[in-house]
């Protein structure tokens, strides 16, 4: 089998997984950054990708300095950001192929990200899919977040699954960090971050797209109903 144990629940993320906003975030906060004298390389958002707030505060500031108007630019950033989810940002490739196979095996599932609920509304309401997910675990809902596994651990507990018998999906490192410490079987859908020896090791696996995670899901199901025979 593809998957060492039964797949009981599947927890996602969010921004870069599902939704295709880290691009927006990280073009947005460039140009704004630039608007305002400064630069914004590609390799300070990328270590910020997957942390909370606070954490990816303290990488921006290290980059801009103390005098930079920091608050502004997310002010900012934000402005622009929620304007182009309430238009709506596409979802990634294999989404929707991947909820409506787990609603066919009834497999549930949740969502585990870094962003606040009204983040994820914003996001996530105008495709249409929230209702398809049967918990969302955002910023506030936990003590400690990624690469911490506060938040895959607060979305087992709501699936009423044990982390074990979890498939957590992830995009970036700090995620994958994060829900290999929940002790799920993690897999890794590479967006703006290329996997590492470091992913390699503790992903399973690295998906070339959410296609790709229906597909082995299906296979794993298999494998268990032939085992069984």
């Amino acid at each position: 089998m593809v998957f060492p144990r039964p797949i009981r629940a599947v927890v996602f993320d969010m921004d870069g997984l599902l939704v295709d906003t880290e691009v927006l975030i990280r073009d947005v906060t460039t140009e704004l950054a630039h608007a305002r004298g400064a630069t914004f390389p590609p390799e300070v958002f990328m270590r910020m990708v997957g942390l909370p707030n606070d954490a990816s505060d303290a990488i921006a500031r290290a980059h801009f300095g103390p005098d930079f108007p920091l608050d502004e630019l997310w002010d900012d950033v934000r402005v622009r950001v929620h304007a182009a989810c309430e238009a709506g940002v596409a979802l990634k490739a294999g989404v929707i192929e991947l909820l409506d196979h787990l609603d066919a095996v009834g497999i549930p599932r949740a969502i585990a990200t870094s962003s606040s609920h009204p983040s994820v509304q914003r996001t996530l309401g105008p495709s249409g899919i929230l209702p398809r997910f049967d918990a969302i675990v955002a910023a506030g809902d936990y003590p400690r977040g990624k690469p911490n596994p506060d938040p895959f651990l607060n979305a087992a507990a709501r699936l009423s699954t044990p982390p074990e018998a979890c498939l957590a999906l992830e995009d970036s490192h700090n995620g994958v960090r994060a829900a290999h410490a929940a002790g799920m079987m993690t897999v890794m859908v590479p967006d703006l971050l290329a996997p590492t020896d470091e992913m390699r090791e503790k992903a399973l696996l690295i998906a070339e797209s959410l296609h790709h995670v229906r597909d082995l899901i299906d296979q794993t199901a298999a494998g268990t109903i032939h085992a069984r025979l």
